[in-house]
């Protein structure tokens, strides 16, 4: 819904979208009109449209051609609606930003991205028979077949690749620029991964500090009451681990994990 008129329809076929809403209330809070935005794993260009709504510049990276050309719909569609900031995107290997972006360096007030979650995630379903509750048909569950995309890497790669992304933002920021990054805890085979806190260990390996970690609840409001969103899969594994006698909940949150540079500690914001 938050995409509904803003973005090209077509957007809807990415697995792991940033939410607007997160991207939109962060640019606002940490940057102000004019500045440039980067977004290194930009996908279909949730933070470059956002960015350009609220007049500011921006630069995505997108690996998967397919995004990347989705992306460069939806900054024309954004633009088309009255957009007035400039954004850009290029199809490229985030991995490479010390080079791809080398006469950015110092500029960036913001970095904003969110790391891929595996080379498939839930997608969308849909059961096969309603009535007897067994096999569903998924689509738009995979990030991509391209065995060399970062997102078909196991865990420890991820974050090793993830390592080298950070890197090359934190040269990209001016120095009060900040980097935030928008991850949740995700399951796999049924065990419970902190994915935050990975990313935590792994920007403060590289010399980012962490100045604040927020929580963003996935969840609506009906007759005064928190109404969890969580995915189809995600509560049919909650579900089942309860059934075993495991007390696991269902994730009604995504973090916003916020870093500076150096040691002074960032003040002031609101998000």
């Amino acid at each position: 819904m938050q995409r509904k008129g803003r973005y090209v329809p077509e957007s809807t076929r990415h697995p792991g979208k940033m939410l607007p809403a997160i991207a939109a209330q962060v640019i606002q809070a940490y940057t102000h009109p004019g500045d440039l935005v980067i977004d290194p794993m930009c996908g279909i260009g949730t933070t470059l449209v956002e960015a350009i709504h609220q007049d500011r510049d921006a630069i995505g990276v997108e690996y998967e051609p397919d995004f990347a050309r989705l992306t460069a719909a939806n900054i024309a569609h954004a633009r088309a609606q009255g957009a007035t900031g400039n954004a850009e995107v290029l199809c490229h290997d985030a991995r490479h930003l010390d080079t791809l972006l080398h006469d950015r360096r110092g500029r960036a007030a913001l970095v904003l991205t969110s790391p891929p979650y595996g080379s498939y995630t839930h997608g969308h379903v849909r059961p096969q028979d309603p009535g007897c509750g067994a096999k569903v048909t998924k689509w738009n569950h995979r990030y991509s077949t391209d065995k060399t995309n970062l997102a078909h890497r196991g865990m420890k790669e991820l974050m090793e690749g993830f390592a080298r992304i950070l890197a090359g933002s934190s040269m990209l920021l001016r120095p009060e620029g900040i980097v935030a990054v928008t991850v949740r805890p995700i399951r796999i085979k049924g065990e419970l991964l902190d994915l935050p806190g990975l990313v935590i260990d792994t920007a403060e390996q590289i010399g980012l500090v962490l100045t604040d970690r927020l929580a963003a609840l996935l969840c609506g409001l009906r007759d005064g009451r928190i109404i969890t969103r969580a995915s189809f899969f995600q509560m049919l594994e909650t579900r089942r681990l309860r059934q075993n006698g495991i007390p696991a909940c269902a994730t009604a949150h995504e973090d916003l994990l916020i870093f500076g540079q150096g040691t002074e500690a960032l003040g002031g914001h609101t998000c």
